[in-house]
């Protein structure tokens, strides 16, 4: 078993895959609480990980123009004296920037070209999606010794929002004439091409029923889904905000509403790792299944189009459009009975 004193995680990808990755830093400190937990993620995703109480370190991937600066990184990381490393999201790069650090412990999957980078190889396959990413992020730990048994009731993320953030929104909320006498739901279109999307006219049908039973709709996306979003304005009573927030405002904002509603996209995630009731649009897609990528929280739900293909692609299901299939009648009627139950607690 490895006793580390000086470890990192990697996570360089996007936000959902940040936040399935938090928990393993409680994870570490449980069994080894001696042990220096540094966080490796990019600049945008920082805000993820400020609030984890079991982080002592977050150190920011060195980029230019969006490649990776391996002179840069190997000054920064070289200064760590790090002995163990456990690349969460590999790629070919950041797996020889873990072998030129010369980290004697590298923990990395064994099923990529370049996997002869890491000296510790973890042989379990992702792509079949047999297990939650959070769970094969977990199984990763077993090359220190770790075994956690996750559930959705026992897992943990420690997202807090700053009180001057929360101020902001607030503020806002005030000067758009949101109030919190009537239900609040983020509707949020985009998933920045993770997976297959609800299509956009069935978003806008979502947010005509929500309208109509006096529910205050709030539409979020990036700023280069402004335009998608504003599609989904079907009257003054809809607000939206896509390409107003940074990503800690985002969730404050997300942090603020009883339910949120996207495709397969992080802030589904920061939405279950905040315990807000998640409804989240899937495709049958072996990539993208819920399986896999949906909330890890028992406070969600998932809609699947009816077709069930038996060998689902990318291409044939955005052809046949597979998800037009999703019965929003059905997801209009489940948020009301989620609004409900929150109305009893």
């Amino acid at each position: 078993m490895i006793k580390s004193k000086n470890l990192l995680l990697i996570r360089t990808d996007r936000i959902g895959d940040v936040i399935l990755s938090l928990p393993l830093a409680e994870m570490i400190k449980k069994h080894q609480p001696d042990c220096k937990v540094t966080f490796l993620l990019r600049e945008y995703t920082k805000d993820l990980a400020l609030s984890n109480p079991f982080i002592d370190e977050i150190l920011v991937l060195k980029e230019n123009d969006g490649e990776i600066d391996i002179k840069a990184n190997l000054k920064m990381l070289g200064e760590k004296n790090l002995d163990t490393c456990i690349t969460v999201y590999p790629t070919f790069k950041i797996a020889w920037l873990m072998f030129r650090t010369r980290i004697k412990n590298r923990i990395g999957t064994g099923y990529r070209w370049y996997s002869f980078f890491f000296n510790r190889r973890v042989y379990e396959h992702r792509k079949y999606a047999d297990k939650h990413e959070l769970e094969y992020n977990v199984n990763l730990l077993k090359e220190i010794g770790i075994e956690e048994t996750i559930t959705k009731d026992n897992v943990h993320f420690f997202i807090d929002i700053e009180k001057s953030v929360e101020d902001k929104i607030s503020k806002d909320f005030t000067k758009k004439r949101i109030t919190g006498s009537k239900p609040i739901v983020i509707v949020h279109p985009g998933s920045g091409g993770s997976a297959v999307d609800l299509p956009i006219e069935r978003f806008k049908l979502l947010v005509e029923k929500l309208v109509e039973s006096e529910i205050q709709v709030l539409i979020t996306g990036s700023e280069n889904e402004k335009e998608i979003c504003q599609k989904l304005v079907v009257n003054e009573s809809v607000k939206n905000f896509a390409g107003k927030y940074s990503l800690k405002e985002l969730v404050a904002l997300i942090n603020k509403v009883d339910v949120f509603v996207s495709n397969s996209t992080g802030p589904i995630h920061i939405a279950a790792a905040l315990n807000k009731f998640s409804i989240g649009f899937y495709p049958h897609l072996t990539a993208c299944l819920p399986k896999r990528w949906g909330p890890y929280s028992n406070k969600s739900k998932i809609y699947m189009p009816e077709s069930d293909c038996d060998d689902c692609r990318n291409k044939q299901c955005t052809k046949i459009e597979c998800m037009n299939t999703i019965n929003i009648e059905k997801v209009h009627l489940d948020i009301l009975e989620i609004i409900k139950g929150l109305n009893k607690e």
